[in-house]
């Protein structure tokens, strides 16, 4: 595949090496001089840099979109007018309204669009997945998710809920993902944030985010996530109960998790990854490949993305207003519920 990847900053630096590893001919643009330097480093596998979107556009057959979250519904929509096959990085935008946008735009283009959580590859939530979907505990009826990582000041842009979201839209999205995932549609949410919520952020700032989501199948999921101090150990945690059984995780027993740098990086920052054999982003990539080329299904589809990206704007909402926030069942989720 001919792909390009638009941003070069820390999330690039690990989707550009396994796209690599999957064959892939790339071409990388960002508007500093970050893309330069990315592919020079690369250069041995014919990584080359664009000097402009459009002519990345022209040179590829689908993009990467790894660039600061306010940025991505305008270069998705971009790439997508271009009948270019999308995979964006997560939260997929940061309003409902935006997220669902750059969906239905891809659906009547006729291409993909992929949002990339991660997390959906790393092994232990995939045999999670496979084992609540075998029926493991029965049906889900308690969830309880942790992620607790380093705040990320190696980039002023996270700390400013404006352009980021936040710890709910930016971090969290990864776990309401799951929740929903495993226990299906959420009809409401009460989540509460502390710490350091707002731009500047500096080393030593520390935010805090709790969420509660209940499902419409009477399921109650608890989502914590922290950004941490410099030195905080990237660490995960679930717990999945049902009627028959429970299935629980911890990062800091399996020392399955770590943080790895992608080439140069700023002070602090990092990308976790597994001590296993493939890395999460391969085989996410190569879902995305799989699906554009072969035509199947990917793990994760526009509509997860977007429904991901609805649930942690509620709990924002809840955090900054103190109250719950109901979520209206789409007649999606009511098929799904029915289904179930």
């Amino acid at each position: 595949m001919d792909i390009g990847l638009i941003g070069a900053g820390g999330i690039a630096r690990a989707h550009l090496p396994a796209w690599v590893e999957l064959g892939a001919r790339v071409t990388v643009f960002s508007t500093d001089d970050n893309a330069g330097k990315l592919a020079e480093r690369y250069g041995a596998h014919g990584v080359v840099a664009a000097r402009s979107l459009d002519e990345l556009l022209a040179r590829s057959t689908a993009v990467d979109i790894c660039t600061p979250t306010h940025t991505h519904r305008e270069i998705a929509l971009t790439a997508i007018r271009a009948g270019k096959h999308v995979v964006c990085e997560k939260p997929l935008a940061l309003s409902v309204e935006h997220a669902r946008e750059m969906a239905e735009a891809a659906e009547a283009a006729g291409v993909v669009l992929f949002p990339a959580h991660v997390v959906r590859w790393f092994p232990e939530y995939a045999a999670l997945a496979e084992a609540v979907r075998d029926g493991a505990v029965g049906e889900p009826a308690v969830l309880r998710f942790t992620r607790t990582g380093a705040y990320p000041v190696w980039a002023p842009w996270f700390a400013d809920a404006a352009l980021s979201g936040g710890i709910l839209l930016d971090q969290m999205v990864h776990d309401f993902d799951f929740a929903q995932l495993l226990a299906g549609p959420v009809v409401r949410v009460h989540a509460q944030a502390r710490g350091h919520l707002e731009a500047p952020a500096v080393e030593g700032c520390v935010a805090a985010s709790t969420a509660v989501l209940t499902h419409a199948s009477g399921a109650v999921s608890h989502v914590h996530g922290v950004w941490g101090l410099p030195d905080s150990a990237f660490r995960t945690t679930f717990r999945v109960a049902g009627r028959d059984g429970v299935l629980h995780h911890d990062s800091a027993q399996t020392k399955a998790f770590r943080v790895v740098a992608q080439g140069e990086r700023a002070r602090g920052e990092g990308i976790p990854a597994t001590d296993l054999a493939e890395s999460p982003f391969v085989a996410e990539l190569r879902d995305f490949a799989a699906a554009v080329t072969g035509g199947g299904t990917p793990r994760v589809t526009a509509r997860d993305g977007l429904e991901a990206v609805r649930i942690a704007v509620a709990a924002a909402e809840s955090a900054r207003t103190g109250r719950a926030v109901e979520l209206e069942t789409t007649h999606h989720e009511t098929e799904e519920v029915a289904a179930r």
